[in-house]
């Protein structure tokens, strides 16, 4: 009776073994299935900005006449950036860096205290405050363009960096404050207190002890701001006309004419990426740092 039941659970063991091995290959190819959709979707997401790099390497006579076998040149970004076809890009490029920083600088030195309070001191009614303040960010622009579009040519602000900047408050400070606000709700309250009783004022809490704590928040919130800024597009559309104008609207020049200049307009698509790009490289520390703590809270 040993050796029959001893062969029943050899038997048992193999089959075992087999259903893991089974288990294994079925994760594993679970495993290259999952991989090959990301690579497909990470083909799909960058295959534009690849096409656009295409165009604006193209020479002019080959823009319709092939698709991937041309000569590449950089006589698009030449043109873009020296002034050519009478368009001044460049101007335009630090037009879009000047707004763009001033809405990001003045939504942090209102947004900042502003979160804060919004953390610290509840009322009756904050919540519907906080809300009325987000429900600006979500409102179509075209809704308050022509009222803005009036008072800007009464107030003498159309055109101007000034009114640019202020303008962007409505896209940059609601994701400033809202943002901002989960941070400072995460920092324990016993840490200013302690401050509070070693002589500090409130403001030099907030300085000292609070402000430093959510630095990779300020970081995160920062790029944020500075990109929905920079790629704002109704606004500069309608409040600038040539001074003031930014490089989404600008970009768009080059496809004026009788024969719109693709390559160009990739060209000054592909420009128009760079400060971005370079400042989320710069801060990438403290961005993952900063998207990745207390920012769904509240």
């Amino acid at each position: 009776m040993r050796e029959p039941e001893r062969d029943v659970r050899e038997r048992e063991r193999e089959a075992g073994r087999g259903a893991g091995r089974d288990g294994r290959g079925a994760r594993r190819v679970a495993g290259w299935l999952a991989d090959a959709a990301l690579v497909g979707y990470f083909v799909f997401a960058l295959f534009p900005i690849a096409w656009m790099l295409v165009l604006s390497l193209k020479p002019a006579d080959q823009l319709f006449s092939t698709y991937f076998s041309f000569t590449p040149t950089l006589g698009s970004y030449r043109t873009v950036l020296g002034g050519g076809e009478g368009i001044p890009f460049l101007r335009f490029f630090v037009n879009s860096l000047v707004v763009s920083v001033g809405a990001v600088a003045l939504s942090l030195l209102v947004g900042l205290p502003a979160a804060y309070a919004s953390a610290r001191w509840r009322f009756k009614g904050s919540e519907n405050l906080m809300f009325t303040l987000l429900s600006f960010r979500f409102a179509p622009e075209l809704t308050v363009i022509i009222p803005l579009f009036v008072l800007y040519q009464r107030l003498g602000l159309f055109d101007t960096y000034v009114g640019m900047i202020w303008v962007l408050q409505l896209v940059t400070l609601p994701l400033v404050v809202w943002i901002m606000r989960s941070y400072f709700a995460d920092l324990t309250p016993e840490l200013e207190q302690a401050a509070l009783l070693d002589g500090y004022s409130r403001t030099q809490a907030f300085f000292r002890v609070a402000l430093p704590l959510v630095k990779p928040g300020v970081a995160a919130v920062s790029l944020l701001a500075f990109i929905f800024a920079w790629n704002n597009f109704v606004f500069p559309l309608i409040l600038t006309s040539n001074e003031a104008q930014t490089v989404t609207v600008g970009a768009l020049s080059f496809l004026g004419g009788d024969r719109p200049k693709y390559n160009l307009t990739a060209a000054a698509a592909l420009v128009s990426v760079v400060p971005p790009l370079l400042l989320a490289l710069t801060i990438q520390r403290y961005l993952v740092r900063g998207l990745s703590f207390g920012a769904v809270k509240s």
